[in-house]
C-alpha cells in the first residue's frame, strides 16, 4: 500500500487592479443634464448620488464617479466623453 501525495490547488484569487473613474468640471453643460448622464451611464447611481458628484466637481473641478476593474472603467469614462462630459480615469 503507497501514500499518495495530493496538492492543493491554491484558491487564492487575485483581484482586478482598480481604477477611478474621474469627472472633471466643465462649462458647457447644465448641472441637470450632467446627473441625468451620470445616472444614464452608472446604474447603480442614485440621482441623490448622481447630485453630489456633480456639485463635487463643479465646486473642486474634479469627482470621483465610481471605482472598478479597468474595462468597466474605461467603458464608463467613454461613454460619459460620448454624451459631451470630460471623463478620465486612473489607477485606484
Amino acid at each position: 500500500m503507497s501514500v499518495e501525495t495530493i496538492e492543493k490547488r491554491s484558491t487564492n484569487r487575485k483581484l482586478a487592479p482598480q481604477y477611478r473613474v474621474l469627472l472633471h468640471n466643465d462649462d458647457y453643460n447644465s448641472m441637470e443634464y450632467v446627473v441625468q448622464v451620470l445616472m444614464k451611464t452608472v446604474p447603480s447611481i442614485t440621482q441623490p448620488q448622481a447630485v453630489s458628484i456633480m456639485m463635487e466637481a463643479h465646486n473642486s473641478g474634479l469627482a470621483l464617479v465610481i471605482t472598478c476593474t479597468q474595462e468597466h472603467a474605461e467603458f464608463y469614462c467613454e461613454t460619459l466623453k460620448g454624451y459631451g462630459l470630460s471623463s478620465t480615469i486612473e489607477p485606484a
